[in-house]
């Protein structure tokens, strides 16, 4: 099971004081040191979420990572002209399409693929023709599943949040989680997970079958503010692979 670190809270905290300060010789914490940081402790790949408000990552953040990421860099995205054309210029490993709403402080619920129409189809295919692998990030559902099948994409990230944030029912949340990585799986997806995992919920989530990459961020940062970048990320690299 491989890692992928987000570190959008890294630059939640620069933007805290510098939001109006970007390229000052002050300003901190370096997204790049982050990155730097995640990839020696052996993270698989640096998540940023390039949000169209632009609350934490900015665009110059993602142009520097994608000059310096030696490992791979994974842009999440809403499915919106701007964030879209960005992608195709900047050019990352992956995309992750996932749903935007200005009112959350995170992205909350997975994307609507059902639903989401031509427009979301034509962004997948342009996104390929440029050589980028997409992931769609939703709910654990086999509707979603079987839609993001029919667009072609190579994988899904299943939303974890239900499943963190449920305490009488999480053991039904993880069964939901199982049985959609087999469906996807089944249906030749790569199956990624995300969203509320931490170093006491990974004892579960490393159950799921067929699950290839996690990508965390929150609780990373935050241990980080005790123990350093590097050893939370270590430590989250061992949980994960715990026998």
């Amino acid at each position: 099971m491989q890692l992928g670190v987000n570190i959008d809270h890294v630059a939640t905290l620069r933007q805290a004081r510098y939001a109006r300060m970007q390229g000052h010789a002050n300003v901190e914490p370096d997204i790049l040191q982050a990155a730097s940081a995640c990839e020696r402790a052996g993270a698989h790949g640096i998540t940023v979420h390039l949000r169209d408000d632009a609350r934490h990552i900015q665009r110059a953040d993602v142009e520097r990572l994608r000059a310096s990421v030696m490992s791979k860099l994974n842009l999440e995205i809403g499915n919106t002209p701007g964030a879209v054309a960005a992608a195709l210029e900047i050019l990352p490993d992956d995309v992750c399409m996932v749903p935007e709403n200005r009112m959350e402080v995170t992205t909350e619920g997975g994307l609507d693929v059902v639903d989401a129409g031509e427009a979301l189809a034509r962004s997948v295919d342009r996104l390929h023709a440029a050589g980028i692998r997409v992931s769609l990030f939703i709910d654990p559902e086999a509707a979603q599943i079987e839609a993001a099948a029919r667009l072609g994409v190579e994988m899904v990230e299943l939303h974890t949040g239900a499943f963190a944030n449920e305490s009488r029912e999480q053991m039904r949340e993880l069964q939901r989680l199982h049985q959609a990585a087999v469906l996807a799986h089944r249906m030749g997806l790569q199956v990624n997970a995300g969203h509320g995992i931490n170093y006491s919920n990974i004892a579960l989530i490393r159950s799921l079958p067929h699950v290839v990459e996690l990508n965390i961020g929150h609780a990373i940062v935050c241990r980080a503010l005790f123990c350093g970048l590097e050893q939370a990320v270590r430590e989250m690299l061992a949980a994960m692979n715990a026998e």
